[in-house]
């Protein structure tokens, strides 16, 4: 049996708009403009869409689980109502000073989606806004995408983006991503 590709996506900063004071209640989360549609183009191909997003504010006592999977659970409803769908949300509710292996740049929420749904790294993607979404994804063996919606990258150079310290591809949005990993589809089987 062929194993499954996934890409993989990082909440805040690539879905929904970034907050200094973290998204801790649905009322905080606002999609990104062309979120809704992208994610409607990838549930026509054949990708695992998996969320891996650290989720620190749960330790820090700013919100708790149960906030955070109503945010998770009201997010997912207007996704599949757009006619999207995401497969599983992996978060890290630790802080950096905790030093877990869940926690990004770290790849144990990676490596847990590969065992549980027999994941072929190597075929899948990686898209965040951050540098410490990027490690991972090189760690695993995936194709690091940035993109500029959230913290982004601000200096880049001709090989990507001049501040990551691996090679990735940097795109504008979601949605350029998308439109970067299906042209990339067509090229390899």
């Amino acid at each position: 049996m062929t194993k499954r590709r996934a890409i993989f996506l990082d909440r805040d900063g690539v879905i929904n708009a970034n907050r200094l004071d973290h998204v801790k209640r649905w009322d905080e989360f606002v999609f990104l403009p062309g979120v809704l549609d992208a994610l409607r183009q990838i549930a026509a191909r054949d990708f695992l869409v998996i969320l891996a997003t650290n989720q620190a504010a749960i330790n820090r006592r700013l919100m708790d689980e149960t906030a955070l999977r109503e945010i998770h659970a009201r997010m997912n409803a207007e996704i599949e109502r757009a006619g999207g769908c995401i497969h599983a949300i992996y978060f890290c509710p630790h802080t950096p000073e905790e030093n877990c292996d869940c926690r990004k740049p770290r790849p144990g929420m990676y490596l847990q989606a590969a065992r549980e749904f027999d994941l072929d790294l190597a075929r899948s993607y990686v898209v965040g806004d951050a540098l410490r979404d990027m490690e991972p994804a090189h760690a695993i063996g995936a194709q690091p995408i940035l993109v500029q919606t959230g913290q982004g990258c601000h200096r880049q150079d001709e090989d990507g983006c001049g501040d990551c310290p691996v090679e990735c591809v940097v795109v504008q949005d979601l949605r350029q991503a998308v439109e970067w990993i299906f042209q990339q589809d067509r090229v390899t089987p």
